[in-house]
């Protein structure tokens, strides 16, 4: 992601190692916050842990680096 301006509330986003070490398996994530933090180029990201068929399964705040974020299409319901 280039811009903040990109990430907004219901988007899909791919989260893994590049986006931060938590995130051994990549994730599916909708967010539904953004919140940027005292470290340059560091968020917070409020939203739900998606499954494979794009069902909320966990709600999470998830410390992230900008640079790491990846726009992802919707899954297949």
């Amino acid at each position: 992601m280039e811009t903040m301006q990109q990430l907004h509330a219901g988007q899909v986003v791919h989260l893994d190692r590049t986006a931060s070490p938590q995130f051994v398996d990549p994730v599916l994530f909708r967010v539904i916050r953004v919140d940027p933090s005292d470290y340059d180029d560091w968020w917070w990201l409020t939203g739900y842990q998606l499954d494979g068929r794009g069902e909320a399964v966990e709600k999470r705040s998830v410390f992230v680096q900008l640079a790491g974020i990846r726009p992802a299409a919707q899954p297949a319901r």
